[in-house]
């Protein structure tokens, strides 16, 4: 049966060794820039409250006010997040009371999201739109293309690949988003002082590096796979 059709796995095991590589250096980098104290002695919420006290930011040529961004704690590990609905930068406690490089990092980059946010930066107003469709897709496309598979309704299962697709395109709109993210967040962290010294700003950038080869390696599983699905029904459809 297709359910345990080996060529999934020819291709998939790319995938899931590049995520395994990537997690490990995520948890790598994380761990080692944790254990370097900041020089301006701030935790990650404390620097979060100073870069949103400092009000007006301007980036290409558009200004942005953070001072409506309230700063909160959440449990969790690496559970940061800026959520848009209400405002709210969310720091999990490895981050929020932790005067270390890696999470004045994380502090930082998810607050370059409420810059964006601000700001009504283009690529996340399209990935916003696309979470509820990539929701749905996610779950109803494998099933329409095992639906189309299992009666033979080959338009159903092409059906289910373009909404499966979704997964791809989401994925592919979140690489601009997070690396736009990081960007601003080295640029607050410079002009505001909190990061002081060459090795500091290193270890941003190790930490915030490291985090995006995780949407690369998102990007490619989810292609892989949207490539597995289309080789599936294509062969079928042949056959």
């Amino acid at each position: 049966m297709f359910f345990f059709d080996p060529t999934y796995l020819i291709f998939m095991i790319p995938a899931f060794i590049l995520m395994g590589i990537t997690s490990w250096y995520v948890r790598h980098s994380y761990t080692k820039w944790s254990k370097v104290r900041a020089s301006s002695g701030l935790t990650g919420a404390q620097a979060a409250e100073k870069l949103v006290s400092r009000a007006i930011y301007t980036s290409n040529g558009a200004s942005a006010d953070l001072r409506s961004v309230r700063v909160l704690g959440i449990g969790g590990n690496l559970t940061d997040h800026y959520d848009p609905r209400n405002k709210t930068l969310n720091l999990s406690q490895g981050v929020a009371n932790v005067p270390s490089v890696a999470a004045i990092a994380i502090a930082a980059h998810e607050l370059g999201h409420a810059l964006q946010d601000a700001e009504g930066y283009g690529p996340l107003r399209l990935r916003s739109v696309l979470v509820p469709m990539v929701n749905i897709g996610s779950n109803l496309g494998w099933i329409l293309i095992m639906a189309g598979l299992l009666l033979r309704f080959t338009e159903l299962a092409w059906l289910g690949i373009l909404v499966f697709a979704g997964g791809a395109v989401f994925s592919l709109v979140t690489l601009p988003v997070e690396f736009n993210a990081s960007a601003r967040a080295k640029q607050m962290l410079a002009q505001s002082g909190i990061i002081q010294s060459d090795e500091e700003m290193r270890g941003v950038s190790a930490v915030l590096n490291a985090a995006a080869l995780t949407y690369v390696a998102a990007l490619i599983t989810a292609v892989l796979q949207l490539l597995y699905y289309v080789f599936l029904v294509g062969g079928r459809r042949r056959d």
